[in-house]
């Protein structure tokens, strides 16, 4: 196996979530970010400081989900002659994926989320993102699948508020 010692390949089912919003992409964009606010990472100077009660401390008065980062995927479109509206967002909470890679480490593949935020040809907003718990469901595990179904009801929540504020 050139070197390989094992490898292991698998299928598993994945439920996608497409929501079209018939608001403006900026709006919904606005309202998204005020909704999920950006990561603060104040935790993680505690981490490296080995001060892990401070750093806990501080991921308790986090919000539920935040965005760790966004990428803008539309701007990349232009290498292939397009331009499109569309944010790539990673959204999560690090206490929260660190309750389910406790029991198994290879659910941070997919910890913190990646959603999807879009213009279509009408102009409208949509996200699109596939449903915690069915990538976590993979690892079978009780523990993982209650944090996930925790996690689909959040995000799902988040989506439903962005639109609702997007509203004039």
């Amino acid at each position: 196996m050139s070197g390989l010692e094992s490898r292991t390949e698998y299928e598993f089912a994945v439920r996608h979530v497409k929501t079209t919003i018939a608001r403006p992409f900026e709006q919904v964009k606005a309202a998204l970010e005020q909704v999920v606010p950006p990561l603060n990472e104040a935790f993680l100077a505690h981490l490296r400081n080995g001060r892990v009660d401070e750093a806990v401390a501080d991921l308790n008065s986090l919000a539920p989900l935040s965005i760790f980062g966004s990428r803008d995927h539309g701007v990349l479109l232009s290498i292939v002659g397009q331009r499109r509206r569309a944010i790539q967002y990673d959204i999560g909470n690090p206490l929260t994926a660190s309750k389910m890679t406790r029991y198994h480490v290879g659910a941070a593949l997919y910890a913190p989320l990646r959603v999807l935020l879009y213009e279509n040809e009408a102009g409208e907003a949509v996200f699109e993102y596939d449903r915690p718990i069915s990538t976590f469901g993979q690892f079978g595990s009780e523990e993982i699948n209650q944090t996930a179904e925790m996690l689909d009801a959040l995000l799902a929540q988040r989506v439903t508020e962005a639109a609702e504020a997007a509203r004039p």
